[in-house]
């Protein structure tokens, strides 16, 4: 009777031990495409850096440039280079406003459908928005919600003839890479880090 006793003793104490040894364990499960989805959908705003080598083949040494990155949901998203030179894009639903050297171009996104898949890939990830990414690439994920690796491909023949592959990294809803790989050889690739994430409540006057 007295072993009986023990051991339901034992059992008990194992349960919450168990228990936690699940929580502890939980950010290494596998992550997949729908989880990757709904955990950069949690963040709604951003603000980062970036750093980006471009390596072209007959060159010694990388294209460098640096600047920063905003993203706002649903669907704006803006790139100011601030070296070598000053320039930036912004996308705000299907217009693109370029501005480099003191003049500003606007132009429909889909007049041009190679920048249209690179900027889709993005404003798709930093949303969480399957249905954009899978409009233009297959996409595969793996890692786990702590440490994560999206490898995307383009569907279409005409933007496949340029871009070979999208492999973007990230930790929870943050990017931390973005390295495009060009059929011909040449990459880029882009460190981002982020520096703040503006709060969506309105302010007091």
């Amino acid at each position: 009777m007295r072993t009986e006793v023990r051991s339901a003793r034992r059992v008990t104490l194992l349960v919450p031990l168990f228990a936690l040894l699940l929580a502890a364990c939980a950010p290494a499960w596998a992550l997949d495409l729908p989880g990757l989805a709904a955990l950069l959908g949690q963040r709604r705003n951003a603000e980062a850096r970036f750093v980006e080598e471009r390596f072209v083949a007959g060159l010694d040494q990388p294209l460098r440039s640096s600047g920063t990155l905003s993203f706002t949901a649903p669907d704006r998203f803006a790139r100011t280079t601030l070296e070598p030179r000053l320039e930036s894009m912004s996308v705000e639903g299907n217009t693109v406003t370029l501005k480099r050297g003191g003049r500003t171009r606007q132009m429909s996104l889909d007049t041009v459908p190679e920048a249209t898949a690179l900027v889709e890939a993005l404003r798709g990830t930093l949303s969480g928005d399957l249905a954009t990414l899978q409009k233009f690439y297959t996409a595969r994920v793996d890692g786990n919600a702590t440490r994560w690796k999206l490898t995307l491909t383009p569907l279409a023949q005409r933007i496949g003839t340029q871009v070979r592959q999208l492999d973007i990294e990230g930790q929870g809803p943050d990017l931390k890479t973005v390295e495009v790989l060009l059929t011909g050889g040449d990459r880029s690739l882009m460190s981002i880090e982020t520096v703040a994430v503006p709060s969506s409540k309105p302010t007091r006057p």
